[in-house]
């Protein structure tokens, strides 16, 4: 009776030891969070006087040789004991006048029982109420307040060297945790891809691996602002076309120089069906987690560039021609050669004309403020305006929305990180457009819109929609609006996201969603082959018939 008790104790005391011994991924993730949480909490590091990364260097020796929860939480307990008192202040009051946005803040992680002991979890929420309040060493705020990275610089980073890899991911994963105004909004939880990143990050070995996780941690934000960019790959060679990708095939929509384009038989209309041997729906399908977007159509549009472009001179492409499929390779060049066609003085985009029945037209993307008083002169008296804004305007919609407006109107509302109080934002003033104007324009008002159009292009167009009488067409748009924040500690390597949360003056999302519109339009390849703009035919259509 006695060797069976002891049995099983011994086997509960091996159940209960292998319940609580950590995985490596749970004790750098957890190690993630606290280092981040210190970086802008702890008044004595988020001041800059620690370094900082080292820290993290010599702290995660000690995690390494942890193995249950007790002896982890012990290492962080000592650690945060080493950066010196925290001290007591006053309880912070919170102005009552600002009104918090609070679907990014969340910071119950403190109190994971399974990972951290109760003593632990008490220090950290004693910084969190003794948090850091003066200037941020690590990040600022720009004027239109989203925020810029200030004293990180990795000019020394190794690439195949394991602290330094998870140093990176770990900086970028806090920044995102702490400053993106749209991380609710991602298809996956952020918790959830540190845990799938971290062993991917672990088994970096040089430059090229570091940039392809990289570009995956980035893709994981559902940003169309979510870029990652290696500037020593920069000489790349493009087809002379631009494309677009309907119904799984790749459409030439446009010819960037008459005389390449010619040489190698490529006419407007010309349907791609594989590129080097791939599908069209293959490239699709196995590019998902590299290529950013905030929803379907951005994601399509940013996948053209990769795919039909690269470094070498060449590419190999199937067609669908006259019933049949060829087989060519196909020259590609540098920028500069391959669109000759908008290098070419002889060529003069019109900003503005007149069309038939007395419509105006306005190209949004080559329009300058300075433009915007003849424009308005030629184009008063017409019976509607079309603005186009499938391209990046030239910020000109405040000038504009003048000129369409009967009176000022609320267009937009953003929120705005607080740096003392990290992880939350608060809603800015309401922005607005137009003024008292009885001689405003009385005729349509219609603004065309597609996935090219993004970010300046979309915050234009929520002001537009402010005028007495305007209508979209079009489709979705690129789904990521608000101000740019950049960060690029690591020589030639640059990343980027959405700063600001941008919404309607009633709290409606445009992030990943887009503006919204009226009338839907899509080119059709027929429509391209046929020489047609389908999407600008349907908003004169529906100025003629009001439908």
């Amino acid at each position: 009776m006695k060797k069976i008790t002891l049995l099983l104790l011994l086997v509960l005391s091996q159940s209960i030891f292998a319940q609580t011994k950590l995985t490596e991924t749970q004790k750098l993730a957890a190690t993630c969070k606290v280092w981040g949480y210190l970086k802008y909490y702890h008044p004595k590091v988020a001041d800059g006087s620690k370094n900082w990364d080292n820290q993290l260097f010599d702290v995660l020796g000690k995690v390494e040789q942890a193995n249950t929860k007790e002896e982890f939480s012990l290492v962080l307990e000592n650690w945060i004991d080493s950066l010196g008192e925290v001290n007591e202040i006053a309880p912070i009051i919170l102005p009552k006048e600002i009104d918090f946005f609070d679907k990014n803040f969340d910071l119950s992680w403190i109190n994971n029982n399974k990972l951290f002991s109760a003593t632990l979890s008490k220090k950290l929420k004693f910084i969190e109420n003794n948090r850091f309040q003066g200037e941020q060493n690590y990040v600022g705020q720009h004027k239109a307040e989203n925020i810029f990275i200030k004293n990180e610089n990795y000019s020394g980073f190794q690439f195949n060297n394991k602290k330094t890899t998870i140093l990176a991911l770990f900086t970028y994963w806090n920044l995102i945790e702490y400053f993106f105004p749209y991380k609710y909004l991602m298809d996956q939880k952020w918790d959830t891809t540190l845990d799938e990143m971290l062993p991917v990050f672990i088994e970096v070995k040089n430059e090229d691996a570091f940039f392809t996780v990289m570009q995956k941690l980035t893709v994981k934000l559902n940003d169309t602002h979510g870029v990652f960019y290696n500037n020593t790959k920069t000489h790349r060679y493009f087809l002379p076309v631009n494309c677009k990708i309907i119904d799984y095939k790749i459409i030439v929509t446009e010819i960037l120089a008459d005389s390449l384009a010619k040489a190698d038989d490529i006419k407007i209309g010309d349907v791609i069906t594989k590129v080097n041997d791939k599908t069209i729906k293959e490239i699709i399908i196995e590019n998902r987690d590299l290529i950013n977007g905030s929803n379907e159509a951005a994601y399509l549009e940013n996948l053209l560039l990769p795919t039909l472009t690269g470094f070498t001179e060449n590419i190999k492409l199937e067609f669908f021609k006259d019933g049949k499929y060829i087989t060519k390779i196909i020259n590609r060049y540098d920028y500069d050669v391959s669109h000759s066609n908008k290098h070419k003085k002889t060529i003069k985009k019109e900003k503005f004309k007149i069309l038939e029945n007395n419509i105006g037209y306005v190209d949004m993307g080559t329009l300058t403020v300075k433009d915007v008083p003849d424009m308005i002169e030629s184009l008063k008296l017409a019976k509607a305006i079309v603005f186009d804004m499938r391209n990046y305007p030239q910020g000109t919609y405040l000038h504009i929305s003048n000129f369409l407006n009967s009176k000022e109107k609320d267009f937009a509302i953003f929120t705005i990180p607080v740096l003392n109080y990290p992880g939350r934002f608060k809603w800015s003033r309401l922005y607005m457009c137009g003024s008292e104007n009885i001689n405003n324009y009385k005729g349509k008002v219609v603004v065309l819109l597609n996935e090219k159009s993004v970010s300046h292009s979309e915050f234009s167009a929520m002001c537009f929609q402010t005028a007495d009488n305007t209508t979209i067409v079009g489709s979705q748009t690129a789904g990521a609006d608000g101000n740019i924040s950049l960060f690029d500690p690591i020589k030639d390597l640059l990343t980027a996201f959405s700063g600001l949360g941008v919404y309607y003056p009633d709290r409606r999302e445009t992030q990943r969603i887009g503006i919204i519109p009226d009338i839907e339009v899509k080119p059709t390849t027929l429509g391209i082959q046929q020489g047609k703009d389908e999407v600008l035919d349907r908003a004169l259509q529906f100025i003629e018939i009001g439908k």
